[in-house]
C-alpha cells in the first residue's frame, strides 16, 4: 500500500497561504550548528520529512537533537563522532553539507555518499578540490568521502561553477582556519546569505555575503546561537505558479519577494499582475497565460528547482515555450510524466519545447523528485478529471501541509492510502 495524491481539476485557487523557512537552509544551518559546541536554537523550521532526516544524521555524530513543530534545537557536544551514519545520510543528498564543519573542528570526517532526489549527477569535486586547498586531504574510498588535514589554512579559492554545495562546505571549513580564505565564483543564494548570516552571528568573519566572492577570516572558535530560517523562496514560487495556472488569486505570506524577482517578472510577461509587500506577495491571473521562455541558472537567474513548475505553466499556455535546463541534466524526466497528462512536449538535450494546450487530461502520475511532484500537482488542477500522483514522499520532503494549503485555497486534492496502479 502507497499513498498517493488525487487531485480534481477545474479549481481556481483563491486566498492567502504562509510559507515557512526554507528547506534549502535549514538543513545547511542544522550542520552549521556541529561548528559550536553548546545548544543552537532554529526556529521557522518547514515539518518536513528532510528535517527528521537531518537530525538522524547530526545525532550520529553526538549531537542531541529535538524536533518540535517548527523548532530544532542541536546541542552539539565537545567531541563529535567523525563519522556519519550511512542509513542516514543515504537516504538526504543535503546530508554531505556536514563534511565542511566536521573538517573544520575535528580535522577528520568520514561521510558516505549521499542519497537523495534524482534530478542528475551532482559530484563532489568542487567540495573535495576546495578543502585540499585548505590543506585537507580528500578521497572517495568504499563509498564514503574522507577527509583529514594536520591543520586548515586559509587559501584562493575559485570555483568552476557557483555550486550550491561546494560554497556551504568550503565555507564552512574557512570559517576554523587560520588566515584568509577568498571563495571566488561563489554561489549567491539566498540560502548562502542565511548560512552567512548565522555563522557571524556565532562569530565567524565574512565579507561578501550575497555576492559572487566570499572573504572569510578565520577565527580560533565559534558559539552557538538562536537563528529564524529564511521563508522559502521555491515554496513561495510554487504557489506564485499555482495562482497563474488556475488563473486564480493567491497571496504569499512569509517570503522575501525580491528572492523570486524573475519569477514574478516572468509571471508577469505571462499576463498576470503582481504587488510585493515587506514579506509578501500577490499573484492574479484573470485569463489563460500566455506562453514565455525559461532558462534555468544559478541565482540570480531562474532556479532549476522550478524547472517543473515552468513546464507546467508552459503546458497550459497560450502558444509555445522553450525551456531550457542549465543545472541537472535529469530534471526532464519530469516531461514524460506531463505528457501522461496530454501535454505537448519534446525534449532534445538540454531544451524542452512545449505547446501549451487549453486543457490537459487526468491520469496517474508519478513524481521523481520534490518539485517534480509539485508540478504534476499543479498540473492535475488543471485538468479534465480525476488526476493521481503517486511517490508523493517526495513532496512530503519539500512541501510542508501540502494538500491543507491546496484545500484551504480552493482546490478538491486528497491524501489516499491505495495499492499502487503499476
Amino acid at each position: 500500500m502507497a499513498e498517493h495524491f488525487r487531485v480534481s481539476g477545474g479549481a481556481r485557487l483563491t486566498g492567502e497561504v504562509q510559507v515557512v523557512g526554507a528547506k534549502n537552509s535549514v538543513l545547511k544551518l542544522m550542520a552549521a550548528a556541529l561548528l559550536a559546541e553548546g545548544t543552537t536554537t532554529l526556529t521557522n523550521c518547514p515539518e518536513i520529512l528532510d528535517v527528521p532526516l537531518m537530525a538522524d544524521v547530526l545525532r550520529s555524530l553526538g549531537c542531541v537533537v529535538e524536533v518540535a513543530g517548527g523548532t530544532v534545537t542541536i546541542t552539539a557536544p565537545a567531541k563529535l563522532c567523525q563519522e556519519a551514519d550511512y542509513r542516514s545520510v543515504s537516504r538526504l543528498r543535503a546530508s554531505v553539507c556536514v563534511l565542511g564543519p566536521l573538517v573544520a573542528r575535528c580535522r577528520r570526517a568520514v561521510v558516505p555518499l549521499p542519497g537523495g532526489d534524482a534530478i542528475g549527477s551532482r559530484p563532489l569535486d568542487m567540495h573535495a578540490n576546495g578543502l585540499r586547498k585548505l590543506g585537507a586531504h580528500t578521497e572517495i574510498s568504499h563509498g564514503r568521502v574522507v577527509a583529514h588535514a594536520e591543520d586548515l589554512r586559509g587559501a584562493q579559492i575559485w570555483l568552476d561553477f557557483p555550486s550550491v554545495g561546494a560554497t556551504e562546505n568550503i565555507l564552512m571549513a574557512a570559517v576554523l582556519a587560520e588566515g584568509t580564505t577568498v571563495i571566488d565564483n561563489a554561489a549567491r543564494e539566498p540560502e548562502i546569505v542565511d548560512l552567512c548570516t548565522m555563522l557571524q552571528q556565532m562569530g565567524a568573519k565574512i565579507d561578501g555575503s550575497g555576492t559572487s566572492t566570499l572573504t572569510v577570516h578565520g577565527v580560533p572558535s565559534l558559539e552557538p546561537t538562536q537563528h529564524r530560517v529564511i521563508g522559502d523562496r521555491i515554496v513561495g514560487a510554487t504557489w506564485a505558479f499555482a495562482a497563474a495556472m488556475t488563473q486564480g488569486e493567491v497571496t504569499v505570506h512569509g517570503v522575501n519577494p525580491h528572492h523570486i524577482d524573475l519569477v514574478l517578472d516572468k509571471l508577469r510577461a505571462a499576463g498576470a499582475e503582481t504587488s510585493i509587500g515587506l514579506d509578501s506577495f500577490t499573484v492574479n491571473m484573470r485569463a489563460r497565460p500566455r506562453a514565455v521562455d525559461f532558462v534555468t541558472l544559478p541565482f540570480p537567474g531562474f532556479a532549476t528547482d522550478l524547472q517543473p513548475m515552468a513546464i507546467a505553466l508552459s503546458a497550459v499556455a497560450d502558444g509555445t515555450s522553450m525551456i531550457t535546463e542549465n543545472v541537472f541534466e535529469a530534471r526532464f524526466r519530469f516531461v514524460d510524466e506531463m505528457i501522461r497528462l496530454g501535454a505537448d512536449a519534446r525534449t532534445d538535450g538540454h531544451h524542452a519545447v512545449v505547446r501549451g494546450v487549453p486543457r490537459l487530461s487526468s491520469a496517474p502520475v508519478w513524481a521523481s523528485d520534490i518539485r517534480a511532484g509539485a508540478g504534476l500537482v499543479l498540473a492535475g488542477l488543471c485538468a479534465d478529471g480525476m488526476t493521481e500522483v503517486w511517490d508523493v514522499e517526495h513532496i512530503d520532503r519539500g512541501y510542508p501541509r501540502f494538500v491543507e494549503n491546496l484545500r484551504a485555497l480552493g482546490a478538491d486534492v486528497s491524501r489516499l492510502t491505495a495499492e499502487p496502479v503499476r
